[in-house]
């Protein structure tokens, strides 16, 4: 994701572990593998998942569109 020349980082699928196809930012800026298609928190601000579904990818900066960082893995 680049919007500027300050881009904000954004984890590899590379780095992604196999068979967690979805990626999404909270809007503290922290991003998640998913294994299932997460859906957004009601109380806002965050993806939720079942925890076992859910491991930690890396900190971005503070996204305040966070709900529209969803990603699928590309094919």
């Amino acid at each position: 994701m680049q919007t500027d020349d300050t881009a904000d980082w954004e984890p590899d699928w590379s780095q992604a572990p196999e068979g967690w196809d979805w990626l999404a930012q909270d809007e503290d800026g922290r991003w998640y593998w998913y294994r299932t298609e997460p859906i957004v928190g009601v109380g806002g601000g965050v993806w939720r998942s079942n925890s076992r579904n859910q491991q930690y990818a890396g900190q971005g900066r503070p996204n305040p569109a966070w709900d529209g960082s969803l990603r699928r893995r590309p094919n």
